[in-house]
């Protein structure tokens, strides 16, 4: 039996023979964006200014069982990321319990133990049109995907497992993946999470580390992530944070991308401002790039203001 199976699933599904849910709520959030960006250099092809939006609402549910357990529901409205389903995004259900846990069942959206921890310590600022190419493998999740989180066993500690069932062809299998997440020193915490991905034969297993302290109006983040298959590439991540202000922040950023077979590392940097009033938050960010593509002398620069919304 897969491990996973054993943390708990039987007794959370016991507990739920039997019972109704007393009235609940639902609410409805969402946030809009819109910005423009300026890409130059030799990295991307994608050059000149550019302006873009974004917006979502969620719609969200929960009731209380009459043991005691907490049911919830979440459904996204943002344009369909998945194919063919209209404006439908992410949507899970989570059943709750102080003595068993947290259980999300994921219908689309969900992240794995490792992957949800795998956003480099700099926000994954390679992610910006810079040309910037390889990454680590991330462990599986996908949709009808399962999250787990364990009772607290101490303080400060929680403990994660996911299980991504395989598709229904004959190279698939399920993927499991873990994390473990430490708080208990104030201002530090401390992430690792492995798990995962591929098919039958050729199983790739994905590896983060993530620690980040802050104290005052300083704080510093340092990541590494990789996976086992060959000649696959290493990112590491490094952030510096000043908080002017409870509105004003800035903070700066570095990634590298290496891999065994390269001559040449990809770097990228960035420096971001970010102003908080009300429901509104305005960022103006920086970023530079070298290498892209593990081409020797490649560069990009970008620059990038924003304005966000939340209701």
């Amino acid at each position: 039996m897969n491990n996973f199976k054993k943390i708990g699933l039987t007794a959370l599904a016991g507990s739920l023979v039997a019972t109704s849910a007393f009235a609940g709520e639902l609410t409805a959030s969402g946030a809009a964006s819109i910005s423009v960006a300026n890409v130059t250099g030799s990295s991307d092809p994608s050059t000149g200014k550019n302006f873009s939006m974004a917006n979502h609402v969620v719609f969200a549910g929960s009731g209380e069982l009459d043991n005691g357990m907490t049911v919830s529901t979440s459904f996204e409205l943002d344009n369909g990321d998945e194919a063919g389903s209209g404006p439908f995004d992410s949507h899970s259900v989570t059943i709750a319990s102080d003595t068993l846990g947290t259980l999300v069942f994921s219908g689309h959206g969900g992240s794995s133990a490792q992957s949800a921890m795998d956003t480099t310590a700099a926000g994954d600022i390679w992610n910006n049109t810079l040309g910037i190419t390889g990454r680590p493998a991330a462990a599986a999740s996908g949709n009808d995907s399962l999250f787990y989180t364990l009772p607290s066993l101490m303080d400060g500690v929680a403990v994660t497992a996911s299980l991504s069932p395989g598709e229904d062809t004959a190279n698939q299998h399920s993927r499991t993946s873990y994390g473990i997440s430490f708080t208990g020193v104030e201002g530090l915490t401390l992430n690792y999470g492995t798990g995962d991905s591929g098919v039958k034969g050729s199983k790739v297993t994905s590896t983060t580390v993530h620690a980040a302290y802050a104290t005052g109006p300083f704080s510093v983040g340092y990541s590494i992530t990789d996976d086992d298959s060959a000649n696959s590439p290493e990112i590491t991540g490094l952030q510096l944070g000043y908080t002017v202000s409870d509105d004003l922040s800035i903070t700066y950023g570095q990634e590298t991308v290496s891999a065994s077979n390269q001559t040449v590392d990809q770097e990228v940097e960035s420096i971001g401002v970010s102003y908080t009033t009300g429901g509104m938050t305005i960022t103006a960010n920086t970023y530079e790039s070298k290498n892209g593509g593990f081409s020797t002398g490649a560069k990009s620069e970008k620059w990038a203001l924003g304005a966000s919304f939340a209701f």
